[in-house]
C-alpha cells in the first residue's frame, strides 16, 4: 500500500496578498475584483467566511454579506512565483510531486519512513517549515490514495493534519456529507439528495448498478471513491488539454465592435499561451453569456496553428454567427483545445507564411521580457 500526502495551501491567493500587505491579517479579505462589479470570487480569508462568502461566488453577492470586507484584483504573477517556491521546496524532501493546481499538490511518501521517520510526524515538519520559512499556511491530509488524501486534507482546516489509517479509509468517510467527495458538484449534487443520499456511507452502502443507471460511468466512479478506492498513482508532468480566455463585462454590451474587440485581445493571449508552451490548437470555440446568463457555445475544427489573426479570424465568425441581438451580452470567452506539440523546421524559402511565424516568435520573446502589453498585434 502507498501513502500520499495532500497537501492544501490555505487560502492561498489571500496569504500571498497578506505577504505583500501584512496590514491585511486577521481581516476579511477578498481577492476577486470590484465590488461593484461583475466577476467572482478567486478567494477569500477565514474571516470573510464567517459572513457566508465562498469561492465561485459572484462578488456582488459578497459584497451585500461583508461590505465591509477588502476587496482586491489579486496578482496573479506573485501567487505562480511563490506557488513555484513551495514546490521546488517539496521537490527537496518528496522523490515524486505532482502539482495538481497553483496552491495544491499530491507527494508520495512511500518508503520514506526508513528516511524522515513517521508520516504524521513528518507532515507536521513540512506544514511548519512551510510556515517558518515563507509565512505560508497550508493543510495535509495522508491515506492510501490521492481521492482520501485530498479529502483529509479539507477535513480540517486552516493549518490542519489529518491521517486516515490504512483500512480505515471507509469508516473515515461514512459520516461526512456526499459534496465531500471530489467531483460531486451543483448539478449532481441534488440529484442524489433527491433520492436520500445525505452521507458518504449512504453511497457506499448503495448499489454500484444504481448510481450506474443514475449518473453513467461516475456512478460506479461514486461508488469507488465513498468506498474509499481511489488512484495512488503520481502524474509528474501534467499535459496541458486546453487554453480558455474569458471577461465579463462590467455591463452588459450590445455593440458588435466592442465585443469584437475585447475579442481580439482574447484570441491574442490565448495563442500567446500556445506559443509559450509550443503547442498548436486544432479546435477554436467561442463562448457566450447573455445577460439573461442563457450561455452559448459555438466550436470549429481547424489546420492546427498558433497564429493570432487565424485564432481570432474563426472565432470572430462564430461570435457573428451565434450572436442575435436578443439581449446584451455578459461575457464573452475563447477556448483553445485539441492541443498538440509542434517543432521547428528546416525550410528552404521564405513565403508569407514562415516569415510571419519568425513575426510571432519575436514577439513572444519580447513579450517574455517585458511582458504581454509591451508590444500588440494590429487587427491587420
Amino acid at each position: 500500500m502507498k501513502t500520499i500526502f495532500h497537501l492544501d495551501m490555505d487560502a492561498f491567493f489571500v496569504s500571498v496578498e497578506r505577504i505583500l500587505d501584512p496590514s491585511l491579517e486577521g481581516k476579511p479579505v477578498i481577492v476577486g475584483g470590484d465590488p461593484h462589479g461583475r466577476g467572482v470570487v478567486a478567494a477569500c480569508s477565514y474571516e470573510a467566511r464567517k459572513f457566508g462568502l465562498q469561492s465561485g461566488m459572484p462578488v456582488r453577492t459578497a459584497f451585500r454579506l461583508c461590505p465591509h470586507g477588502i476587496y482586491l484584483h489579486g496578482h496573479g504573477k506573485e501567487y505562480e512565483r511563490y506557488s513555484n517556491i513551495v514546490k521546488k521546496f517539496l521537490e527537496n524532501y518528496f522523490p515524486m510531486v505532482q502539482q495538481a493546481s497553483v496552491d495544491e499538490f499530491y507527494l508520495d511518501f512511500t518508503g520514506c519512513e526508513i528516511i524522515y521517520g513517521t508520516a504524521l510526524l513528518f507532515a507536521q515538519k513540512i506544514q511548519s517549515e512551510i510556515w517558518q520559512q515563507f509565512a505560508l499556511p497550508c493543510s495535509i491530509g495522508i491515506a492510501s490514495n490521492k481521492t482520501i488524501a485530498k479529502i483529509a486534507s479539507d477535513y480540517k482546516k486552516p493549518k490542519g493534519i489529518t491521517l486516515v489509517t490504512q483500512g480505515k479509509e471507509k469508516e473515515f468517510l461514512a459520516p461526512l456529507p456526499i459534496e465531500k467527495i471530489p467531483g460531486i458538484g451543483k448539478k449532481t449534487f441534488p440529484l442524489l439528495h433527491a433520492r436520500g443520499f445525505k452521507t458518504v456511507g449512504d453511497i457506499a452502502n448503495s448499489s454500484p448498478d444504481y448510481l450506474s443507471v443514475l449518473l453513467g460511468k461516475f456512478g460506479n466512479e461514486l461508488w469507488e471513491k465513498a468506498n474509499g478506492h481511489g488512484n495512488d498513482i503520481l502524474t509528474i508532468e501534467r499535459e496541458r488539454k486546453s487554453i480558455s480566455k474569458e471577461t465579463t463585462f462590467e455591463a452588459d454590451i450590445v455593440n458588435k465592435t466592442k465585443i469584437e474587440t475585447k475579442l481580439f485581445e482574447l484570441a491574442g493571449k490565448a495563442s500567446q499561451l500556445l506559443r509559450d508552451e509550443n503547442l498548436q490548437t486544432s479546435t477554436v470555440s467561442i463562448k457566450l453569456r447573455y445577460s439573461d446568463f442563457v450561455t452559448v457555445t459555438r466550436a470549429r475544427t481547424i489546420i492546427p496553428t498558433d497564429d493570432d489573426k487565424t485564432v481570432f479570424d474563426i472565432a470572430v465568425d462564430l461570435f457573428r454567427k451565434a450572436f442575435t441581438h436578443r439581449v446584451g451580452i455578459r461575457l464573452i470567452g475563447i477556448h483553445l483545445s485539441k492541443l498538440n506539440h509542434f517543432g521547428e523546421q528546416e525550410v528552404l524559402f521564405e513565403d508569407e507564411h514562415v516569415i510571419r511565424k519568425r513575426m510571432l516568435r519575436a514577439v513572444m520573446k519580447i513579450r517574455d521580457k517585458y511582458g504581454y502589453k509591451s508590444i500588440h498585434i494590429g487587427k491587420t
